[in-house]
Formats: C-alpha cells, sequence, structure tokens
C-alpha cells in the first residue's frame, strides 16, 4: 500500500538521520528539536516533491514547515503546485 507518509519517515531515519534505534512519527518534532538540520531539509523537500507528484516553490516554503512529517504534508496541500 502506498502510504506517503511511511514512506518519508523511513527516508527520513535511513537516508537523513541514520542513527540506530532513533524513533520518530508524524507528529515528532525534527527541525526545532535538532534531529535534521537546514542541509538535510533540501534532499527532504525533493522526497516530498517526489512522493506527492508536486513542486514546492521555495519561496513559499520555510523551515517550520518541514518540522514534522505531519506539517510537510499539510505544506503541499497549502502551497503545492501539480506536476
Amino acid at each position: 500500500m502506498f502510504d506517503p507518509k511511511a514512506q518519508m519517515i523511513e527516508f527520513i531515519l535511513n537516508g537523513i538521520i541514520r542513527c540506530p534505534g532513533t524513533q520518530i512519527d508524524e507528529k515528532t518534532p525534527l527541525v526545532s528539536s535538532g534531529l535534521i538540520d537546514s542541509l538535510a531539509l533540501v534532499d527532504i523537500l525533493v522526497k516530498l516533491e517526489e512522493l506527492t507528484d508536486t513542486r514546492l516553490p521555495i519561496g513559499k516554503i520555510q523551515a517550520k514547515d518541514l518540522d514534522t512529517v505531519e506539517s510537510m504534508f499539510s505544506s503541499v496541500l497549502r502551497v503545492g503546485k501539480p506536476r
């Protein structure tokens, strides 16, 4: 089953954080807690666009919009443009 939020969590755990034993869910603060840094946000934006088949205007997305997986997908609904 295609669950984009679960895929994003898997991507963050295995491709961004890479710290065995770390657990996150849709509401885990990522940026504000220091789990991910601003450089990782670029990779996360690319993956988010891929999973949602949208384009996200960089000028309309801020770090706070990407703080949780839940807020990432809310931001897609708010500012995403279909490809």
